[in-house]
């Protein structure tokens, strides 16, 4: 691009699990490139969000919730959100309104201290509180970290987002234009499809299912001469009896997530799918680097 006035950087979003990062990052590029759920550690993966203006470009990573890492999945996960503070131009740490000041927040401000990087507080979900609370929840963080900016806003209703978008680009500094313009995402078809049918099964199922689910796409066969996209997809679990849940009473449960899985998939590919899905069990997948690594974890890219 030949302004050169034209800004373009690197946003990382971060905070704990279940705070509304994926439901921004969705809301922002203005289609589903990130899957949504109410349980925790949605996101396990980076997933780069490409917002492109007349006079900027912004690239969102958003990154899984910080937790304690449980096992070796989780240890990835940790990786992956950390490694990106210093690399970027930004980073938002995203908080629930709802939520007071604890633990988990302390973990990621003693994350923030050694970081150079400007950082935004966004406090999402105000739709779900009262304005008078806003004042005590702005004040408790100001005490803990010195934050460049801080932005009140509700994710799932666009309050306020404008306003965010508008302060970052401020901050940007200026630069080349790294994705083409009508490029949202720079994840491949089959990683994205493979996390719209994860969420259809944390959708689904209940607590014993969510965490030890990955997806793995067999195949995608291009359009046939009706103009179908033929797609296989392994539903990969740790127990037999997980196997018996997510196949369901007469298969039910499998074919109820492969009907929504179809609609979403449809809506991104703008075609017809024909999608094909089984359940496999892989025992401890989580804990086995050679699994995790197949799966698409690869901890030697972060």
């Amino acid at each position: 691009m030949e302004n050169k006035r034209f800004k373009s950087g690197f946003i990382t979003i971060i905070g704990r699990p279940n705070v509304g990062k994926s439901t921004f990052l969705n809301y922002v590029i203005g289609q589903k490139i990130a899957i949504m759920s109410d349980k925790a550690q949605t996101t396990r993966n980076k997933i780069q969000g490409v917002l492109t203006a007349d006079d900027a470009q912004m690239i969102f990573i958003d990154t899984p919730g910080i937790h304690k890492p449980k096992h070796r999945l989780g240890q990835f996960m940790m990786k992956v959100a950390t490694n990106t503070l210093n690399e970027v131009d930004l980073v938002l740490f995203m908080v629930n309104a709802e939520e007071k000041f604890g633990k988990g927040e302390e973990f990621i401000v003693e994350k923030l201290q050694g970081v150079n990087t400007p950082v935004f507080l966004v406090i999402n979900k105000i739709d779900l509180v009262h304005p008078d609370e806003l004042f005590s929840i702005i004040s408790s963080y100001k005490d803990v970290y010195d934050f460049a900016e801080i932005i009140p806003i509700s994710a799932i209703q666009g309050n306020n987002v404008e306003n965010l978008l508008e302060t970052i680009k401020r901050y940007l500094p200026e630069g080349p234009q790294y994705y083409p313009r009508d490029q949202v995402t720079d994840h491949p078809e089959r990683f994205i499809i493979a996390e719209l049918i994860r969420e259809k099964v944390l959708h689904l199922t209940r607590e014993e299912i969510p965490h030890s689910v990955a997806v793995l796409i067999e195949k995608i066969e291009k359009k046939d001469d009706r103009g179908i996209v033929h797609i296989m997809a392994a539903i990969i679990v740790e127990r037999n009896s997980q196997k018996g849940i997510i196949i369901g009473k007469q298969g039910r449960m499998l074919k109820e997530i492969g009907k929504r899985s179809r609609e979403d998939i449809e809506r991104l590919l703008g075609s017809k799918v024909y999608l094909e899905l089984w359940v496999k069990v892989q025992k401890d997948w989580r804990n086995k680097a050679g699994i995790l690594k197949e799966f698409g974890y690869r901890e030697d890219e972060y």
